[in-house]
């Protein structure tokens, strides 16, 4: 048992002999006084949920000011190349069934509607491993057209 769950096994207790408590007093105060132990053991329970909470939340902070003061990055892709590479091939193979079974139940149209999928799973895998994979392209042809700007600007 770690020290977190022997903690939590004490608050347990605790809370529980409150319980214990509290149904001890109605019994000897009478169900005239019920409402009042019920929102003084409710208010106890409130109690502990907010310190929880406040603990939870000062752990958090400090562990995102830990990260930032260590200068964290963000971790590498998890795609690698050969990770790419599979996929593709993966794509491939199962490409050769999908044809003929879309080909086969509805002809040229099952054919291209087949294809379109696979054309978009792929496209949807490299701009999900590259997300700038055509802002680059945008920006290359940004940058081409302001060369060509301030090359004829300097004639």
């Amino acid at each position: 048992m770690t020290g977190w769950e022997s903690g939590m096994d004490t608050r347990d207790a605790e809370l529980k002999k409150e319980l214990n408590a509290t149904l001890q007093a109605r019994r000897e105060l009478g169900e005239e006084y019920e409402s009042a132990l019920v929102d003084s053991f409710l208010e106890k329970v409130d109690q502990r949920i907010d310190g929880a909470v406040e603990r939870r939340v000062r752990r958090q902070l400090a562990e995102q000011q830990m990260a930032t003061a260590r200068g964290a990055r963000s971790p590498r892709p998890t795609d690698t190349w050969s990770e790419r590479f599979g996929f593709a091939i993966v794509s491939l193979v199962l490409a050769i069934p999908l044809s003929a079974i879309g080909g086969g139940v509805a002809g040229r149209s099952g054919l291209l509607f087949t294809w379109a999928g696979i054309v978009g799973v792929n496209l949807f895998q490299a701009l999900r491993g590259n997300p700038d994979l055509f802002a680059g392209r945008r920006r290359e042809r940004a940058r081409r057209e302001d060369r060509e700007k301030s090359s004829a600007w300097e004639e």
